[in-house]
C-alpha cells in the first residue's frame, strides 16, 4: 500500500503531536568510552559485570563496535567473549551512569517544560515538543539535531532521536528507523504507518510485542502488522482482552497518552527477590537469605505506614535441579494476622519455606508481601505477653529510624554475617551491579 492511499483509520480525530524519543546510544559503554577519551563509536570496549549471580561474568554493555566485530550482544558471558588485541574490559559504576543521566537529561530541559519530560529508562527520554521546538528550530528534525549536537558537545555521548506524531509513533520510528539512520534520526507520521509498519513481518521485533505474544498471534492467523491492523477490532479484543485493543492501536500508531498526566500508583504489594551468588543447599543458608529479604521488605511496610495479610514465598531451582525435577521452582502462600513485626514476618516466612522446601538446590528466592492495610496503631496478640510485642516494635522503630537516617549499612543483622548471608554484599549494589565511584 502506498502513501498516497486513504488507509481505513479516520486519523483526523487524532491529535498531531512532536514527540521526540531519545536513546543515549550504548549508555554504559559510551559513557565510560568519553571517561577514557575515546569516541564511543570507535572504541573497542565491554561492561562486563562480575557480580557472583552472574555465573563469571555477564557483559551488560557493549560498544557498537564490539558489537559489530565481535558479535557481543548485551547477554554475551564472559567465557564468550573473544581475547582479542584492544579490547577493554571494564567493571560496571551505575552511580556514574546515574549522574551521567541526569546530566543529559537537565540538557532535554533547556527544550521543554518538565511536565513534558518523561525520562523512560536510564537511557531513554520521551520528550513532548508540541509546544516548544518551534522555538528551536525551523523543522522538529533540525530541534533533534541541536539536541544531539548539544549533548555530544557537554558530555561526548551520541543520541538516537525517534520523532513522531504520537509517543508510540516515536518509539517506533528510533527502533525501526532511526538506530539504522546515519543521522541517528528516524520521523514517523500516521500516514507513514501502512508503508513503514504494515510490511513487517517479525512481530517480535515490534516494541512491546513479546515472543509469547507473536507466536500467540502467528497462530491466530495474523502475519504481519498489516494483518493486526485490519482485524476486526471488537472481535480482536473479545479473543484478546485490553491486550487486544493495545495491539490493535499499536498496528495504527495511535497512543494518546499523556506526558503531563500524573499518574499514581499504589502498591499492591511489597516484594524483592534475588539471584543467588551460587548454587545454596545447605537448609540454615537458604534460611538466612529468607530472613534479610524479609528484614528488608518489612522496613519498607512500615515506611509506608502499612500491614499485611498475605505472604508468599518463590522457591526457585538451580539449573540442573530444575531439569531434575522439571519445574523451575515452587510458590506457595499464607494468610496471616495483620502485621509489619519483623520478627513474625521472618518466622512466617521460614516456617512457610521449611513446609515446602525437600532438599532441593535453591539459586533464586523470591518474597512478597500482599493484602494490604492501613496500620493503625499496635496489635495485641493473645498468644504473646504485651510487654513482648511494644518492645518488638520499638526495636522495629529504631532500626528504620536508623537506616533512614545512616543508610542500609548502617546497622545490620548478626545473621548477614554468616556463611551464605548475602545482604551485605548487596547493599552496596545499584540495580544490581557495583555502584563504583562516580569518578575516579
Amino acid at each position: 500500500m502506498t502513501k498516497s492511499k486513504i488507509t481505513e483509520y479516520d486519523y483526523s480525530e487524532e491529535k498531531r503531536r512532536v514527540i521526540f524519543l531519545i536513546d543515549s546510544k550504548s549508555f554504559y559503554a559510551s559513557v565510560e568510552s568519553v571517561e577514557l577519551g575515546m569516541n564511543p563509536l570507535q572504541s573497542l570496549l565491554v561492561v562486563m559485570s562480575e557480580q557472583e549471580n552472574t555465573n563469571g561474568g555477564l557483559v551488560l554493555a557493549a560498544s557498537p563496535l564490539a558489537k559489530k566485530r565481535l558479535g557481543i550482544s548485551n547477554v554475551t558471558r564472559q567465557r564468550d567473549v573473544p581475547n582479542v588485541p584492544g579490547l577493554i574490559k571494564v567493571p560496571p559504576r551505575m552511580n556514574l551512569y546515574i549522574a551521567e543521566n541526569l546530566r543529559i537529561n537537565n540538557i532535554y530541559r533547556q527544550y521543554t517544560a518538565d511536565n513534558m519530560l518523561l525520562p523512560y529508562s536510564i537511557d531513554e527520554s520521551i520528550l513532548d515538543m508540541t509546544d516548544t521546538w518551534a522555538f528551536f528550530g525551523n523543522t522538529p528534525e533540525k530541534v533533534a539535531l541541536k539536541i544531539q549536537k548539544q549533548v555530544r558537545s557537554e558530555t561526548g555521548i551520541y543520541l538516537t532521536v525517534g520523532i513522531g506524531d504520537s509517543p508510540v509513533l516515536a518509539k517506533l520510528a528510533l527502533d525501526i528507523e532511526a538506530k539504522h539512520a546515519k543521522n541517528l534520526t528516524g520521523i514517523w507520521h500516521y500516514e507513514d504507518v501502512p508503508d513503514k509498519l504494515w510490511p513487517i513481518t517479525k512481530l517480535h521485533d515490534v516494541w512491546s510485542i513479546g515472543s509469547k505474544t507473536a507466536n500467540k498471534l502467528e497462530k491466530m492467523g495474523i502475519h504481519s502488522m498489516y494483518d493486526l491492523a485490519h482485524q476486526d477490532p471488537y472481535s480482536f479484543r473479545d479473543k484478546m482482552g485490553l491486550m487486544g485493543e493495545q495491539l490493535y492501536a499499536l498496528s495504527w500508531g495511535v497512543d494518546r497518552s499523556n506526558l503531563a498526566d500524573v499518574i499514581t500508583t499504589q502498591s499492591k504489594s511489597y516484594s524483592n527477590s534475588q539471584v543467588l551468588p551460587r548454587d545454596y543447599y545447605k537448609k540454615e543458608e537458604i534460611e538466612i537469605v529468607v530472613r534479610e529479604m524479609t528484614d528488608q521488605v518489612a522496613t519498607r511496610i512500615r515506611a509506608h505506614n502499612k500491614n499485611v495479610c498475605l505472604v508468599s514465598l518463590f522457591i526457585g531451582y538451580s539449573f540442573d535441579e530444575s531439569k531434575k525435577q522439571g519445574a523451575h521452582g515452587v510458590k506457595k502462600q499464607q494468610r496471616i494476622e495483620p502485621t509489619n513485626n519483623t520478627k513474625i514476618l521472618m518466622t512466617v516466612m521460614v516456617k512457610l519455606f521449611e513446609k515446602h522446601w525437600h532438599g532441593e538446590v535453591i539459586r533464586h528466592i523470591g518474597i512478597d508481601f500482599g493484602d494490604i492495610i492501613a496500620d493503625f496503631g499496635l496489635q495485641m496478640d493473645l498468644f504473646q505477653q504485651p510487654e513482648r510485642v511494644v518492645q518488638d516494635k520499638k526495636i522495629d522503630q529504631v532500626v528504620d529510624d536508623l537506616r533512614q537516617r545512616f543508610g542500609t549499612m548502617s546497622i545490620m543483622r548478626a545473621m548477614s554475617k554468616e556463611k551464605g548471608g548475602t545482604a551485605i554484599n548487596r547493599a552496596g549494589l545499584v540495580g544490581g551491579h557495583n555502584g563504583g565511584n562516580t569518578y575516579d
